[in-house]
């Protein structure tokens, strides 16, 4: 797929003045639009998403629903607002898809349609900065009075795509709508001003976006500033109603926090801002707390499919080990939030167990959102199904479907990063990039059928000879593994669960990566009481389940056994609307169960799924 190159340079000059670096990060990511995607399971996606998913998402947005109407009509200060307050959030969401999509391929067409769109947003924008349609269309004298309303989250996604149509296209016209509304919160908000809660995280991680953009100090501050809000009482609806702080990550300062608590997504938009801040200020505080939410995060609140938030209650925490299967909220939007913070934190420490959950939630989580066929989805991703769950083709909350529009395009982003003399491969899928080792240019191809199989195949182009390092991650799945560099066995170290390889590398050199990738049997955690007596199936980093239309005979009665020997096959693609699926046959003597991967379940014909399987 052709790459633009070219926007990418004029980003880099003609921000005002450049970031100051950042103090706590060790390596830097690779952006996705600089790495060319050739791959038999990611390519298809990448291809479906555009053809179909885009499309879907703009006539859901221009013709189904009333999302870009509300534009329309806050343009000329009149007409009624339809939708839920927060609709404008989808649209900013679904550009930010479309212009990922045209940093990966040009597309005039769409370009053009970008284009369309940030003039209704530039349109509707107050004289004063503030834009957003519902409080424009239904009272301007009503704004910044319930924190809860999403006025700050719907101007941070305004915020993330206005940098993302900046890179895809060079025009700044966006980002000037973005910085003339960010102004009119710091008019409004900030030291000796008002205080402010954002009940919806997400204008923390857009600030620092803006600040990377323009070099202007001022927005890496607000972002610090409203994150010191939290904490300390001053949330608030505005009508006398009582502020359930816990809910909204309020009820501690940032520093002190130790427990996922309340809406899932949003505790993992705070964790991502967090994360942002300390990379500039080098908060050792913010990271230190990080550190505490991962451990009660990972070891005590996540599904095996990288999944959080239990409750449809609160759309998200309960209490420790609480994981029910058929009521899981999981919502697509916390497993993308979950695949977001994890690379954060893998680039502060260098640790390969934050690429494990990210890949974990990526594969599981995430990708069952969206439909094989790229036009239906899945807002809530329980571990069972009684044959009544199914993807939809849009919500009246389409935060999920906006949501895995901007995702999908972007998955290039968490492949490589670099550090100064050190390649990072994090996830192994068929591309080409071109990076800096030790000062040099190295191209890389990679040749792989990950996740399908472990061999990956890193063939290196060079210039000169550099010496450096390639470090490689070993999955954290991968009890074994076998590597070469031109054909040579080489025994090296593991630092943190990477291979790494440290030499002076030639052109031409190629590195062979052999993960062992067996049928796993997996039990929970004994203190997670749904799943006892049950076990799961799990191979490489692709969790399966068991579906109805596979197992019509004695679907509830079937068990794993002990013994159970497993068998792959691939399933022809055009069942699959061109993906490559690998299903497995699990068998005793007589006993028969045929799984597929979760991500893949309700895409055929209706009726019941699980992932947990008595075992006997």
């Amino acid at each position: 797929m052709k790459k633009i190159t070219f926007f990418a340079l004029l980003f880099t000059l003609v921000a005002c003045q450049s970031p100051r670096e950042e103090k706590m990060k060790l390596m830097t990511p690779v952006s996705f639009a600089d790495v060319e995607i050739n791959d038999d399971f990611w390519t298809p996606r990448l291809l479906i998403h555009k053809d179909v998913t885009l499309p879907v998402c703009i006539d859901q947005i221009e013709n189904q629903t009333g999302r870009i109407r509300n534009f329309e009509n806050a343009a000329k200060g009149k007409g009624e607002h339809s939708g839920i307050f927060f609709d404008d959030s989808d649209v900013y969401k679904a550009l930010e898809g479309m212009a990922y999509s045209l940093q990966i391929e040009p597309d005039p067409e769409l370009e053009a349609k970008c284009n369309e769109w940030v003039d209704k947003f530039y349109a509707a924008q107050q004289p004063d900065g503030y834009l957003n349609t519902y409080y424009t269309l239904t009272g301007l004298e009503n704004r910044w009075h319930d924190m809860d309303r999403h006025e700050m989250y719907c101007a941070g996604h305004m915020m993330e795509a206005a940098v993302a149509y900046y890179k895809a296209t060079g025009r700044r016209r966006l980002v000037d709508v973005a910085e003339k509304f960010a102004h009119h919160m710091m008019t409004v908000f900030g030291p000796g001003k008002r205080h402010w809660v954002p009940g919806h995280e997400e204008i923390e991680l857009a600030l620092v976006k803006l600040y990377e953009v323009t070099g202007k100090q001022e927005y890496l501050d607000f972002a610090a500033w409203l994150l010191d809000e939290r904490g300390h009482g001053y949330g608030s609806y505005g009508d006398g109603r009582v502020w359930p702080a816990v809910y909204y990550q309020d009820e501690v300062p940032v520093r002190e926090l130790s427990r996922i608590t309340g809406h899932a997504v949003r505790s993992m938009y705070l964790y991502c801002g967090m994360a942002d801040v300390a990379a500039y200020t080098g908060d050792e505080e913010l990271m230190a707390a990080l550190d505490r939410l991962w451990d009660h995060v990972v070891m005590r609140n996540m599904y095996i499919t990288g999944g959080i938030g239990q409750s449809s209650r609160n759309e998200g925490i309960t209490e420790d080990y609480d994981l029910p299967n058929l009521t899981a909220y999981c919502e697509t939007c916390a497993s993308v939030g979950m695949v977001l913070w994890n690379w954060r934190m893998n680039h502060f420490t260098g640790d390969a167990k934050y690429i494990d959950v990210m890949e974990r939630s990526l594969y599981n989580g995430a990708l069952a959102g969206i439909s094989l066929k790229g036009d239906r989805f899945f807002y809530v991703n329980p571990l069972e199904s009684e044959g009544n769950h199914h993807r939809q083709e849009w919500y009246g909350c389409a935060c999920c479907p906006s949501q895995i529009c901007r995702f999908i395009p972007s998955v290039g982003n968490y492949a490589y990063a670099t550090s100064e003399n050190a390649l990072w491969v994090n996830l192994y899928m068929g591309s080409d990039v071109t990076v800096k080792l030790s000062g040099a240019d190295m191209q890389v191809h990679q040749t792989t059928t990950y996740p399908w199989d472990g061999n990956v195949v890193l063939d290196l182009g060079l210039q000169k000879p550099v010496r450096g390092e390639v470090r490689l991650r070993i999955p954290g799945w991968c009890k074994d593994y076998t590597l070469t560099v031109n054909g040579n066995a080489v025994q090296t170290p593991e630092e943190k669960g990477y291979a790494v390889l440290s030499r002076k590398w030639q052109d031409k050199d190629r590195i062979e990566l052999i993960l062992s990738m067996p049928v796993e049997v997996v039990a929970a955690d004994p203190r997670v009481k749904e799943d006892a007596g049950k076990r799961a199936i799990q191979r490489g980093p692709i969790v399966y389940c068991m579906e109805q239309v596979d197992n019509p005979d004695g679907f509830d009665s079937l068990q794993l056994t002990e013994g159970m020997e497993f068998r792959m096959e691939k399933l022809p693609k055009k069942q699959w609307w061109g993906h490559e699926i690998l299903q497995i046959t699990a068998q005793n003597g007589e006993d028969e169960l045929v799984l597929i991967p979760y991500f893949a379940w309700d895409n055929r014909e209706a009726g019941k799924m699980k992932v947990w399987i008595p075992f006997k």
